[in-house]
Protein backbone atom coordinates (compact mmCIF):
# COMPACT_ATOMS: atom_id res chain seq x y z
CA UNK A 1 0.00 0.00 0.00
CA UNK A 2 1.03 3.13 -0.39
CA UNK A 3 -0.19 7.10 0.55
CA UNK A 4 -0.48 9.03 -2.77
CA UNK A 5 -1.03 12.83 -3.78
CA UNK A 6 -2.41 13.76 -7.01
CA UNK A 7 -3.14 17.14 -8.82
CA UNK A 8 -6.47 16.93 -10.57
CA UNK A 9 -8.49 18.58 -12.83
CA UNK A 10 -12.24 19.61 -11.22
CA UNK A 11 -15.32 19.75 -13.42
CA UNK A 12 -15.11 23.20 -13.50
CA UNK A 13 -11.75 23.21 -14.80
CA UNK A 14 -9.82 24.69 -11.42
CA UNK A 15 -7.44 22.25 -9.95
CA UNK A 16 -6.97 20.65 -6.66
CA UNK A 17 -5.22 17.62 -4.75
CA UNK A 18 -6.50 14.09 -3.96
CA UNK A 19 -4.93 12.17 -1.70
CA UNK A 20 -5.23 8.47 -1.39
CA UNK A 21 -4.10 4.92 -0.32
CA UNK A 22 -3.07 2.99 -3.04
CA UNK A 23 -3.99 -0.55 -2.13
CA UNK A 24 -3.30 -3.96 -3.64
CA UNK A 25 -6.78 -5.58 -3.46
CA UNK A 26 -8.59 -8.03 -1.17
CA UNK A 27 -10.74 -10.64 -1.04
CA UNK A 28 -12.90 -12.16 1.86
CA UNK A 29 -14.52 -15.23 2.85
CA UNK A 30 -18.24 -16.55 3.54
CA UNK A 31 -17.06 -19.67 4.45
CA UNK A 32 -20.01 -22.21 6.01
CA UNK A 33 -18.97 -25.67 7.69
CA UNK A 34 -20.49 -29.16 7.01
CA UNK A 35 -22.81 -27.96 10.01
CA UNK A 36 -24.30 -24.44 8.35
CA UNK A 37 -21.81 -22.39 10.46
CA UNK A 38 -20.25 -19.53 9.81
CA UNK A 39 -16.30 -19.24 10.39
CA UNK A 40 -15.89 -16.28 11.86
CA UNK A 41 -12.62 -14.54 13.25
CA UNK A 42 -11.42 -12.58 16.28
CA UNK A 43 -8.81 -9.96 16.18
CA UNK A 44 -7.46 -6.89 17.25
CA UNK A 45 -6.92 -4.30 14.80
CA UNK A 46 -4.38 -1.66 15.70
CA UNK A 47 -6.00 1.58 14.03
CA UNK A 48 -9.39 1.06 15.68
CA UNK A 49 -7.49 0.47 19.33
CA UNK A 50 -10.52 -2.62 19.60
CA UNK A 51 -11.00 -6.61 18.65
CA UNK A 52 -13.15 -7.17 15.91
CA UNK A 53 -15.29 -10.15 15.13
CA UNK A 54 -15.00 -10.39 10.85
CA UNK A 55 -15.19 -12.64 8.34
CA UNK A 56 -11.84 -14.49 7.39
CA UNK A 57 -10.29 -12.00 4.58
CA UNK A 58 -6.59 -11.27 3.40
CA UNK A 59 -4.60 -8.58 0.94
CA UNK A 60 -3.69 -10.04 -2.53
CA UNK A 61 0.09 -10.47 -2.92
CA UNK A 62 1.93 -8.99 -6.07
CA UNK A 63 0.50 -11.58 -9.07
CA UNK A 64 -1.62 -13.36 -7.59
CA UNK A 65 -4.88 -13.84 -8.50
CA UNK A 66 -7.78 -13.17 -6.19
CA UNK A 67 -9.36 -16.99 -6.09
CA UNK A 68 -6.07 -18.28 -5.01
CA UNK A 69 -6.01 -15.17 -2.44
CA UNK A 70 -9.02 -16.44 -1.18
CA UNK A 71 -8.12 -20.00 -0.68
CA UNK A 72 -4.44 -19.24 0.66
CA UNK A 73 -6.23 -16.62 3.51
CA UNK A 74 -9.06 -19.23 4.46
CA UNK A 75 -6.47 -22.15 5.04
CA UNK A 76 -3.97 -19.76 6.85
CA UNK A 77 -6.39 -17.95 9.46
CA UNK A 78 -8.48 -20.50 9.80
CA UNK A 79 -7.57 -24.02 9.08
CA UNK A 80 -10.08 -24.96 6.89
CA UNK A 81 -9.58 -26.12 2.84
CA UNK A 82 -12.58 -26.03 0.47
CA UNK A 83 -13.16 -27.30 -3.22
CA UNK A 84 -16.70 -25.97 -3.11
CA UNK A 85 -16.26 -21.99 -4.22
CA UNK A 86 -18.19 -19.64 -5.37
CA UNK A 87 -17.49 -16.26 -6.81
CA UNK A 88 -20.05 -13.51 -5.35
CA UNK A 89 -18.94 -10.02 -6.42
CA UNK A 90 -16.79 -7.40 -5.43
CA UNK A 91 -17.25 -4.05 -3.87
CA UNK A 92 -14.93 -0.56 -3.12
CA UNK A 93 -15.28 -0.13 0.87
CA UNK A 94 -13.26 3.29 0.99
CA UNK A 95 -14.06 5.20 -2.32
CA UNK A 96 -13.55 8.35 -0.44
CA UNK A 97 -9.94 7.89 0.17
CA UNK A 98 -8.78 4.24 -1.59
CA UNK A 99 -8.87 2.74 -4.82
CA UNK A 100 -9.29 -0.51 -2.38
CA UNK A 101 -11.52 -3.18 -3.88
CA UNK A 102 -12.63 -6.57 -1.85
CA UNK A 103 -13.41 -9.80 -3.68
CA UNK A 104 -16.06 -11.99 -1.98
CA UNK A 105 -16.34 -15.38 -2.01
CA UNK A 106 -18.37 -18.65 -0.79
CA UNK A 107 -16.06 -21.52 0.02
CA UNK A 108 -18.75 -24.50 1.31
CA UNK A 109 -17.94 -27.91 2.73
CA UNK A 110 -14.94 -27.27 4.56
CA UNK A 111 -12.21 -29.41 5.65
CA UNK A 112 -10.31 -28.88 8.67
CA UNK A 113 -6.80 -29.00 8.32
CA UNK A 114 -4.00 -26.87 10.37
CA UNK A 115 -3.79 -23.41 10.23
CA UNK A 116 -0.69 -21.44 8.77
CA UNK A 117 -0.96 -18.24 10.78
CA UNK A 118 2.05 -15.32 9.56
CA UNK A 119 3.90 -13.89 11.52
CA UNK A 120 3.27 -11.76 13.81
CA UNK A 121 -0.68 -12.52 13.52
CA UNK A 122 -3.00 -13.66 16.10
CA UNK A 123 -6.94 -14.24 15.89
CA UNK A 124 -9.07 -16.84 17.53
CA UNK A 125 -11.35 -18.49 15.10
CA UNK A 126 -14.74 -18.79 16.14
CA UNK A 127 -18.33 -20.66 14.22
CA UNK A 128 -21.56 -19.43 15.06
CA UNK A 129 -24.91 -20.49 12.70
CA UNK A 130 -25.45 -18.62 10.22
CA UNK A 131 -28.77 -16.72 11.76
CA UNK A 132 -26.72 -15.88 14.87
CA UNK A 133 -23.81 -14.14 12.43
CA UNK A 134 -26.85 -11.85 10.95
CA UNK A 135 -28.06 -11.29 14.54
CA UNK A 136 -24.69 -9.77 15.61
CA UNK A 137 -24.59 -7.37 12.78
CA UNK A 138 -27.75 -5.97 14.27
CA UNK A 139 -26.28 -5.76 18.00
CA UNK A 140 -23.06 -4.19 16.66
CA UNK A 141 -20.96 -7.52 17.73
CA UNK A 142 -20.21 -7.58 13.68
CA UNK A 143 -19.28 -3.99 12.61
CA UNK A 144 -17.25 -3.66 9.76
CA UNK A 145 -17.76 -3.08 6.88
CA UNK A 146 -16.96 -5.87 4.76
CA UNK A 147 -18.14 -8.45 6.95
CA UNK A 148 -21.90 -6.77 6.76
CA UNK A 149 -21.38 -6.82 2.89
CA UNK A 150 -20.66 -10.16 2.77
CA UNK A 151 -23.65 -10.96 5.16
CA UNK A 152 -25.41 -9.50 3.34
CA UNK A 153 -24.21 -10.93 -0.23
CA UNK A 154 -24.65 -14.27 1.19
CA UNK A 155 -27.91 -13.90 2.64
CA UNK A 156 -28.84 -12.74 -0.96
CA UNK A 157 -27.25 -16.00 -2.77
CA UNK A 158 -28.81 -18.52 -0.26
CA UNK A 159 -32.36 -17.32 -0.76
CA UNK A 160 -31.92 -17.42 -4.69
CA UNK A 161 -32.30 -12.83 -4.96
CA UNK A 162 -28.25 -13.26 -6.37
CA UNK A 163 -26.27 -15.00 -8.71
CA UNK A 164 -22.67 -15.90 -8.04
CA UNK A 165 -20.48 -17.94 -10.10
CA UNK A 166 -19.03 -21.18 -9.43
CA UNK A 167 -15.07 -21.44 -9.41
Amino acid sequence: MSVRKDRVELPDGREASREYISHPGAVAILALTRQGELVLERQYRYPAQREFIEIPAGKIDPGEVPEVTARRELLEETGYRSDNWVYLGTAHPCIGYSDEKISYYLARDLVLSERQLDEGEFLEVLTHPLEAAMDMVLTGEICDSKSIVGLHWLAAYLSGRMRGVPI
